[in-house]
């Protein structure tokens, strides 16, 4: 039983430290604040409920039938980074391009309900903002890898499962407290934080396509050398 246990803790490490850096709930707090714009703080945290349970639920499907599907569907996943990628890449463009005065005109149109929450958890805030191409590629090779030479087969999924639990809660802290968080920095230093973040969404979206473009390329360059 100590054996089991010890592996599903290595396990555990190994998935958070490759999972929460790539997700980053911190940074993604200042972007969650400004599409939830006009939002009260009680639809915030449930919305942040909402997205925790749904990035726990594509991570946990990333990881153990991730690559299932993919295979079924003929999909490689350079091509779901590709598609992501563009996918992030746009909505950091459109970030970049939204001023102070349009933020209130656009929050002050949208009815922060629960139902309007609910309806907007998967996309954009769960996919492709928590849990994006990036974090499901990172899934899917943890998901082969946790069980590769595998002597306790109980300790792979009890680590996993136990880390995106970690995963989730941390989330819905960082976004459900990220009018607090943000508001440690002030209105100027907001500002300034929501203009770096959407830039470096951007940058983060370019990345991932690009990693998914040279993995598709590849083959052509080695086949003319």
């Amino acid at each position: 039983m100590l054996d089991i246990l010890q592996a599903a803790f290595k396990n555990t490490v190994l998935i958070l430290a490759a999972l929460l850096p790539i997700i980053n709930p911190p940074g993604g707090a200042p972007v969650f604040l400004l599409l939830t714009h006009g939002a009260s703080p009680d639809t915030r945290r449930y919305l942040a409920r909402q997205v925790a349970w749904n990035a726990s639920l594509l991570l946990v499907a990333a990881m153990f039938i991730g690559s299932y599907v993919l295979d079924y569907f003929g999909i490689s996943t350079a091509t779901v980074k590709v598609a992501g990628g563009l996918l992030v890449g746009s909505i950091g463009w459109k970030m970049l391009q939204t001023d102070d005065a349009h933020q209130d005109d656009a929050g002050a149109r949208i009815e922060w309900t629960r139902p309007v929450a609910a309806s907007r958890a998967f996309y954009p805030h769960t996919f492709p903002l928590t849990v994006g191409p990036g974090s499901i590629a990172v899934a899917l090779t943890l998901g082969a890898s946790v069980y590769q030479g595998g002597k306790r087969p109980i300790a792979a999924p009890l680590g996993a499962l136990i880390a995106v639990v970690v995963v989730a809660i941390t989330i819905y802290l960082c976004y459900g407290f990220a009018d607090r968080i943000v508001g440690l920095l002030g209105k100027t230093g907001t500002t300034v934080m929501l203009r770096l973040t959407a830039f470096v969404l951007l940058c983060i979206g370019i990345e991932i396509f690009w990693g998914g473009a040279s993995d598709l390329l590849e083959p052509l360059f080695q086949h003319r050398h």
